[in-house]
């Protein structure tokens, strides 16, 4: 007679560790023009998405800061959601990235003395200024998303209001070497900026055929300091695999990090498996219709 009753405990049981592992598949997404977020667990790294679908309504929008602050500072009321942004200078607080808003160059690296001045990267100059840039365009009164080359020219009927730049391009190839990024001499890799082959904290920007735009923070695990994360040619696959056709690099490392729904989340961590908060200069943010 107590048979049933341990059978049925043991479905309950089952259920409830099911809907454990549902949720802790972590997804929140809502209405398919709605955003999503979403984190999965990988054996080296931990994956944060949150996806914008082109329907939504939703602005992807580049924000830069006088001085240094953490990302979550960033936040507003309007800005629901962000990632760290482009490539700068911590000496100094200088871009070396560009970054567009309302069609005005509001951050040049041009102007960045400690990277013109630098005799070891006089020969890569031409290469750094012209790296990918996350851009959004006006065309026709619709909202655009594109990754260039800098200097790549606009599209016909289209007004570029806003960019923020990166690099490498990921998808749909990696250019880490026309970049300025990587460099080989005879065959030998000579240059290596970004450490193209390491694991480490790394942070993207894709966009999927449709025109989605996805948010990608690739975060190391703590019980694993010194051999977690993702290489930049992994991460090229990972944007494949959620669905981008194009993507690029922003800048990783200790800079790695998202905000979403009034959380900061840190990618890098130190030697102890402790969460690295660094002050970053720009981000790409979501904003509110």
């Amino acid at each position: 007679m107590k048979q049933p009753k341990k059978i049925i405990l043991a479905f309950v049981c089952l259920g409830i560790g099911l809907l454990i592992a549902i949720k802790s598949g972590t997804a929140q997404s809502v209405a398919n023009n709605q955003l999503s977020y979403q984190t999965i667990e990988r054996s080296q790294y931990t994956l944060h998405t949150v996806t914008i679908p082109h329907t939504s309504g939703y602005l992807v929008s580049p924000a830069i800061s006088g001085e240094l602050k953490p990302i979550s500072d960033f936040a507003q009321d309007h800005i629901v959601a962000a990632i760290n942004g482009g490539y700068f200078d911590p000496v100094n607080q200088k871009t070396t990235s560009f970054i567009v808003e309302r069609s005005q160059i509001v951050a040049d690296p041009r102007f960045n003395e400690r990277l013109v001045d630098n005799p070891d990267l006089k020969q890569y100059l031409s290469k750094i200024f012209n790296r990918a840039e996350f851009r959004r365009y006006n065309c026709g009164g619709s909202t655009k998303y594109d990754i260039q080359p800098h200097f790549a020219p606009i599209p016909n009927d289209c007004t570029l209001i806003e960019s923020l730049g990166g690099g490498p391009s990921l998808l749909p190839q990696n250019t880490s070497v026309k970049e300025g990024f990587i460099t080989y001499q005879q065959g030998e890799k000579i240059r290596d900026a970004i450490g193209n082959d390491s694991l480490n904290a790394r942070s993207a920007v894709g966009i999927t055929h449709n025109e989605d735009v996805i948010l990608a923070m690739v975060a190391q695990q703590s019980k694993k300091p010194l051999n977690s994360g993702i290489s930049i040619p992994e991460l090229a696959s990972l944007m494949s695999s959620l669905g981008a056709v194009k993507a690029m690099n922003l800048d990783g490392g200790s800079s790695t990090s998202l905000y979403y729904d009034g959380r900061a989340i840190h990618g890098r961590v130190d030697q102890a498996g402790k969460k690295i908060i660094r002050p970053i200069k720009s981000v790409l943010s979501v904003i509110k219709p």
